[in-house]
């Protein structure tokens, strides 16, 4: 299973010591240059930075043949990359969170899954606890409409 993904939902699990859970799931995840690039931005954090530095051997990063980024251009350097990734590798899923990038990712026939639903499929193995996950996230500056949250806990 080929899973690609952007560079927010690495941020959010890195900063919740959640990021295993990507391992768990999914065993590998493949993440563009660019994405590698913003994690070791120096505005990143350092756990973000540190954890990028040296990078888990579930995690794979690739170079992306950039030639193609027609209908592309509106979004940042990792989300383009991630969805052009996804598209070259033919990959089962990529893991986005900006609307824009879904929206984009949907229209060119990937199949996406954001940060909430990472967090719902872990809570769902027993991987983690989902209300005590969300109040991290929100400790941490992840804004979702809370009714989503409430819709989510529910459904759990």
């Amino acid at each position: 299973m080929i899973i690609v993904s952007d560079t927010s939902p690495l941020c959010y699990l890195l900063l919740i010591d959640q990021i295993d859970v990507l391992r768990e799931l999914y065993s590998v995840v493949v993440i563009p240059q660019a994405v590698s690039d913003e994690l070791n931005s120096p505005e990143s954090p350092s756990v973000i930075r540190n954890w990028i530095a040296q990078p888990p051997s579930w995690l794979h990063i690739q170079t992306v043949d950039t030639s193609s980024i027609s209908g592309l251009e509106k979004l940042d350097s990792g989300e383009r990359e991630a969805i052009l990734l996804a598209e070259q590798l033919t990959a089962e899923l990529v893991i986005l969170d900006d609307k824009a990038a879904r929206r984009i990712a949907t229209e060119r026939g990937l199949k996406i899954i954001g940060l909430l639903g990472i967090l719902k499929d872990a809570a769902n193995s027993d991987l983690l606890d989902l209300a005590t996950t969300f109040e991290r996230l929100r400790a941490v500056g992840f804004w979702v409409a809370p009714r989503l949250l409430e819709q989510l806990l529910r459904d759990e």
